[in-house]
């Protein structure tokens, strides 16, 4: 049996770490309410790119991104750094944060998640 308290307080201590790495980390191109900079920096409001495939934001943040992104009619097209420098558990934290702020609600990334697209394993 799975103990639905232990998951709530496990998300919500992950979504106050996340918000530390955000904070250092993403505000400054993201901004503090998630709305990033018009044509620079994408919004992380209401996006495919943020309640989407996990994989894909995982990756995002892992490899960063230098694609020129459309997002409601609008373009961005600053490239973002990759920060394969976080550990799994703040990758986890920063995007259930993310996921779970500025309007968003989203399941929770885990730190198996994260470590399953840093380390995929290659078949034969």
């Amino acid at each position: 049996m799975i103990c639905v308290f232990a998951q709530t307080t496990n998300v919500k201590e992950s979504i106050v770490r996340g918000k530390k790495v955000y904070d250092k980390v993403c505000l400054s191109c993201h901004m503090s309410d998630g709305g990033g900079v018009p044509k620079m920096n994408p919004p992380l409001i209401q996006t495919d790119y943020v309640l989407g495939d996990k994989k894909k934001i995982i990756y995002i943040v892992l490899h960063g991104m230098s694609e020129r992104v459309p997002i409601e009619d609008e373009y961005y097209s600053n490239n973002m750094a990759p920060h394969a420098d976080l550990n799994d558990q703040q990758i986890a934290d920063v995007l259930t944060y993310v996921r779970n702020n500025f309007g968003n609600k989203a399941d929770a990334v885990t730190v198996a998640e994260v470590k399953a697209v840093r380390n995929p394993i290659k078949k034969k």
